[in-house]
């Protein structure tokens, strides 16, 4: 059997202490910081004294062995150091931008500011702030001008504006642009990190500088191997491709990207350590067949990294994707996993030192200990297998995804509250294809620009491999419960945690792995027929469903028989459409548009596309404003009538009546949000309130009029942001409000008074952004009983 490798762990704690005192600042401020430093260093310094008493190293025990007391405190000290001096550094970053004057300035604050686009814009269609698309653009600041005053400041901030001006823009282009500062900056709703201010841009950038040589060199690598992939590839490939060899997803597919996210392939269209790796592996072993010397050969690769990360962008992200294949390509090209370990301690500390964000970023806890795995677990569990007659190749496969999967599923539980059963499965399955992909992805794109025709030909010999991908992910995705819904944050990581842990124990005890294997083929047996015969969620009698969107509003009240009435659709067509074919809706007479903001309409093709839809509805007045235009275009495209409705209409379609509450026709001059339809529908489990995003003023303005809006079950209003009154939900006082807020959105919904003031009322709360899909069902004589995505009955 092949002696374990000895592993050099000297560096870890000293790369913990980093990150901990680094993630101790961001999430607690500079203050915290400070106190952390100091405690730091009065211990380092107590350390220290009993350290010096404690002799010389080769002191003696009184057996003869040599007393380890002495190193262990010397180490301890280091460690102590070392946090002293990152809490004391963190502190000075948090200060900063803590007084910040745009962190200091009052909300909705006009401002001038001169900044630099730090990676691409990504496009979102769920912003409040207006109905046409925005995006999400993280920015250095160069020069803000705030209340008069013209003042050259750093930092960092993210700014979301409207599409239009924004979303070409280059990494490093220099721009200026005039802003509000975002009310979330004012009440604490930003993330953890060191972004000063969050930017909401009123337009496209009053002036633009022209991007650098590089940036158009890159930008235009990337826009060929696009355009080559489109005219080579299918439209699913030709989105792919480019997410797979340069992390550009622009193009890719809502229903592909959806499958590679539920069988844990989503790493795959980012840029991660495993492109590096198998970049630089392919240029060595070119280097080594043609005789190239080894120093040589060491420039060409590092000269190919450095081409790369400008190509795919010089992000943290990308810098840690390119450390982390580095590290990852020394433990399991090069074989030297004892000194693999202290390059990843580097790597981690110095990249955590120069970029803190990364202590509190997801995808960096994620590549870390995926590498991690790589260097400490694989290749122990590859010995293994090999001692047991698996062949090398296999092993390595089957040890990588699996040692891969178990090391980041708690950080994934924890994140996103999910976990995927079919991740390794699919991992094994794909990766025989990733490096032959990987290496001819990287030809198409060195050839897109210089010979075309050349490219072209090489991405048509890619489009096997691009179509085993998809196929992978889409019957992977499509297995009965492919993804386990868990509570997230801690309780989610300790529940994966204490499975995998009991996995390992029978694993590795004979006496228990038997009757264990017995008891799960049992339940195994009964679970997978029922999962794949009986109805799955929402059960029988549902009457109310409120789809798991993301940051917008998509509810489904049931008509009987495969019909139903759709109000709203959430920014985007994939989730709404995959809820409503869960849900078994084939037919929709009514689609109504509470209102034109696209976290309400964005996702309409989603419900148009492929059921039978009788009509579109939509406020008073609406088809007048501009922002109809790209709702009126796609009921046009799909043949169904759209059509404006007002106070008083009543709607009867199968067992549901809705009766518009609101606004009155003569509100034409109120927010876009104010000028929501507001209505109430008579089903089966009593009066369902549904007002859109209607704020305080719409809603008081009911309640004056002597609107009943009393109801069992309320669509809380504009996501739960503090523009609801008390008054308004003591008055519907609902024994159900159900909250539709995207997970971890950047708005602070729903807010904390909502949630309590509902709370003081008797109603039972349930969020998407914690429940995922929500449904009413109908119980007994008609009592209520809500259940949500995979977690059966929550309450009656």
């Amino acid at each position: 059997m092949t002696a374990p490798v000895s592993v050099d762990a000297r560096l870890l704690p000293c790369t913990l202490a980093v990150w901990a005192a680094t993630l101790i600042g961001l999430c607690w401020g500079w203050r915290i910081s400070v106190l952390v430093a100091a405690l730091a260093a009065v211990g380092a310094l107590v350390v220290a004294l009993l350290a010096a008493g404690t002799g010389a190293p080769s002191r003696r025990t009184r057996r003869g062995r040599s007393s380890t007391r002495g190193p262990v405190l010397r180490g301890v000290v280091v460690v102590l150091v070392v946090t002293a001096g990152c809490g004391a550094a963190v502190a000075v970053r948090m200060w900063f931008v803590e007084n910040h004057p745009l962190a200091t300035a009052p909300a909705d604050a006009w401002t001038t500011a001169v900044v630099e686009p730090t990676d691409d814009p990504r496009l979102i269609r769920s912003s409040p702030f207006g109905g046409e698309p925005q995006v999400r653009v993280p920015v250095a600041i160069r020069h803000v001008t705030l209340g008069g005053e013209s003042m050259a400041v750093g930092g960092s901030a993210v700014v979301f504006a409207p599409a239009g001006g924004w979303e070409n823009l280059l990494p490093g282009q220099r721009v200026t642009m005039r802003g509000r500062v975002s009310e979330n900056v004012a009440s604490g709703g930003m993330d953890p990190g060191t972004s000063v201010a969050v930017l909401r841009a009123d337009g496209a950038p009053r002036a633009t500088e022209a991007p650098s040589a590089l940036a158009e060199w890159a930008a235009g690598i990337r826009e060929d191997l696009a355009e080559v992939s489109a005219r080579a590839l299918s439209p699913s490939a030709a989105g792919l491709f480019p997410g797979l060899i340069v992390g550009d997803t622009s193009r890719l597919p809502d229903d592909v990207r959806e499958d590679f996210r539920v069988s844990g392939l989503t790493h795959l269209t980012a840029v991660s350590g495993a492109n590096v790796s198998i970049l630089l592996g392919a240029i060595l072993l070119l280097v080594r067949f043609v005789g190239i010397g080894p120093r040589t050969g060491a420039v060409l690769a590092g000269t190919a990294l450095v081409l790369f990360v400008i190509v795919v962008r010089p992000s943290p992200s990308v810098l840690r994707a390119a450390a982390m294949g580095g590290v990852a390509l020394l433990a399991l090209v090069a074989g030297r996993q004892r000194q693999a370990l202290p390059a990843l301690c580097t790597a981690i500390g110095l990249l955590v030192l120069v970029w803190p964000d990364l202590a509190v970023d997801v995808g960096f806890a994620l590549s870390a200990s995926a590498t991690a795995g790589l260097v400490l677990i694989a290749p122990v569990w590859v010995a293994s297998m090999q001692a047991r007659g698996w062949p090398r190749a296999v092993a390595e496969v089957c040890a990588v995804s699996c040692a891969a999967y178990i090391v980041t599923a708690p950080i994934l539980a924890a994140a996103t509250g999910t976990v995927s059963v079919v991740a390794v499965a699919a991992n094994i399955l794909v990766t025989p294809v990733l490096a032959p992909l990987t290496v001819l992805g990287s030809l198409v794109a060195v050839c897109a620009p210089v010979v075309p025709g050349a490219a072209e030909f090489l991405a048509r010999g890619a489009a096997p491999m691009l179509w085993w991908l998809i196929a992978v992910a889409a019957r992977a995705a499509s297995v009965p419960s492919a993804e386990f819904s868990l509570p997230d944050g801690p309780w989610g990581a300790a529940v994966v945690c204490c499975a995998a842990f009991a996995g390992c124990v029978l694993l590795r005890y004979k006496r228990i792995r038997y009757p264990a294997g017995v008891a799960a083929a049992s339940v195994l047996a009964v679970w997978i027929p029922v999962r794949l015969f009986a109805p799955g969620w929402p059960a029988n009698e549902w009457v109310f469903a409120a789809c798991d969107v993301g940051q917008g509003d998509a509810v489904v009240l049931a008509a009987g028989d495969g019909t139903a009435v759709v109000v709203d659709s959430g920014p985007e067509a994939t989730p709404v459409d995959r809820c409503l074919r869960r849900l078994h809706i084939d037919s929709v007479p009514v689609v109504i548009v509470s209102h034109l903001h696209a976290d309400h309409m964005g996702g309409v093709r989603g419900v148009l596309q492929g059921r039978r839809v009788g009509e579109v509805i939509v406020g008073p007045g609406a088809m007048g404003r501009d922002t109809v235009a790209d709702l009126t275009d796609q009921a046009t495209e799909f043949g169904v009538r759209i059509r404006e409705a007002a106070a008083g209409e009543v709607l009867r379609v199968g067992s549901v009546t809705i009766r518009i509450l609101g606004p009155p026709a003569e509100r034409s001059g109120d927010s876009e949000n104010d000028l929501s339809l507001v209505m109430v529908a008579e089903t089966a489990v009593g009066r369902i309130l549904l007002p859109g995003d209607a704020e305080a003023p719409a809603l008081d303005a009911l309640m004056r009029n002597g609107v009943d809006v009393r109801a069992d079950v309320l669509k809380v209003p504009h996501h739960g942001s503090r523009t609801t009154s008390e008054a308004f939900l003591a008055a519907v006082r609902p024994r159900v409000a159900v909250i539709s807020a995207g997970r971890d959105n950047t708005f602070g919904h729903p807010h904390l008074e909502i949630v309590e003031a509902l709370h003081e009322v008797g109603s039972r709360i349930l969020r998407t952004d914690l429940h995922g899909d929500i449904a009413v069902v109908r119980a007994g004589s008609g009592a209520l009983a809500v259940v949500s995505d995979s977690r059966g009955t929550i309450g009656p």
